[in-house]
C-alpha cells in the first residue's frame, strides 16, 4: 500500500530536500533557496506522483513532458541570477512550477507553453499577477513581448533558435541544457555586441523539449 502523502510529510521534506540535494551543490543564493523552501513542489506534479515530489528525479507530467528534478531547477536559477523586476521568458512553462519560483524571486515572468492542459494545470496550480501565461511553439518565444532580461527554457535543446535570441536584451543572460551527443550540459549566455555564445557549467540529466531538435547532419 502506497504511503499517504499529506501536508505534514511535505513539511518534512521539502527541507530535506534543500539541505541534501541543493545546499550540497552549490544552490546556495538566499532568493533561489528560499523560492524552493516555499513553493509546494507536490502541487503541481499529477496527484498521483506527489509523494515522490521532492526525490531527485524527474517526474512525468504528461505530454512527453516531465518536472525536472530539484537540483536542475536550483542551478539553472542560480545560473539565471534573476533580480526583482527582471522580466523573464520561460519557455516551456509545463506546469507552472519554476514560473511561481521565478514570481516569488519578484520577476515578472513570461511563462509560453505549448501544451493547453499544463498551462491549464499551472493555471490552477498558481495565481500570481507577476506571472503572465501564454500559449504558443515554444521554440517561436514570445515577440511581442520582447525584449527580455532572462530567458530561460525549461528543457534540454540541440539548437537555439534565433528567433529566440534575437528575444533576448543585450547584456541579458540565458539558461538551457544543450544536449551533446550522449551528454546533456547546463549552458549559460550572457548577450554582448548581439552575439550569444553559450558556455557549459554542468552535466545534469534533462529532458529534451519538443521543438528543438537539430535538422539531419548537424554538428556542434
Amino acid at each position: 500500500m502506497a504511503t499517504k502523502f499529506s501536508e505534514f510529510t511535505a513539511a518534512e521534506m521539502r527541507p530535506a530536500m534543500i539541505d541534501s540535494q541543493l545546499r550540497t551543490n552549490d544552490v546556495i543564493d538566499p532568493a533561489v533557496v528560499g523560492a524552493m523552501a516555499a513553493v509546494p513542489r507536490e502541487a503541481y506534479v499529477p496527484a498521483a506522483l506527489a509523494g515522490v515530489a521532492y526525490m531527485d528525479r524527474a517526474i512525468a507530467l504528461g505530454h512527453g513532458r516531465v518536472l525536472n528534478p530539484p537540483l536542475v531547477t536550483g542551478r539553472m536559477l542560480v545560473a539565471a541570477a534573476v533580480r526583482p523586476g527582471m522580466r523573464v521568458l520561460l519557455v516551456g512553462s509545463a506546469t507552472g512550477y519554476s514560473a511561481a519560483l521565478l514570481a516569488l524571486i519578484g520577476a515578472e515572468v513570461h511563462a509560453l507553453e505549448e501544451e493547453g492542459e499544463l498551462m491549464a494545470s499551472a493555471q490552477s496550480a498558481v495565481n500570481n499577477a507577476n506571472i503572465h501565461w501564454a500559449e504558443g511553439p515554444l521554440a517561436a518565444g514570445l515577440p511581442d513581448a520582447a525584449p527580455f532580461d532572462r530567458i530561460i527554457i525549461e528543457g534540454a535543446i540541440d539548437i537555439l533558435p534565433e528567433t529566440l535570441a534575437t528575444q533576448l536584451a543585450e547584456g541579458g543572460r540565458l539558461v538551457a541544457a544543450r544536449r551533446e551527443g550522449a551528454v546533456t550540459r547546463l549552458v549559460q549566455g550572457v548577450k554582448a555586441g548581439g552575439a550569444l555564445p553559450l558556455r557549459s557549467f554542468a552535466d545534469m540529466d534533462v529532458a529534451p523539449l519538443p521543438g528543438f531538435a537539430a535538422p539531419a547532419g548537424f554538428q556542434f
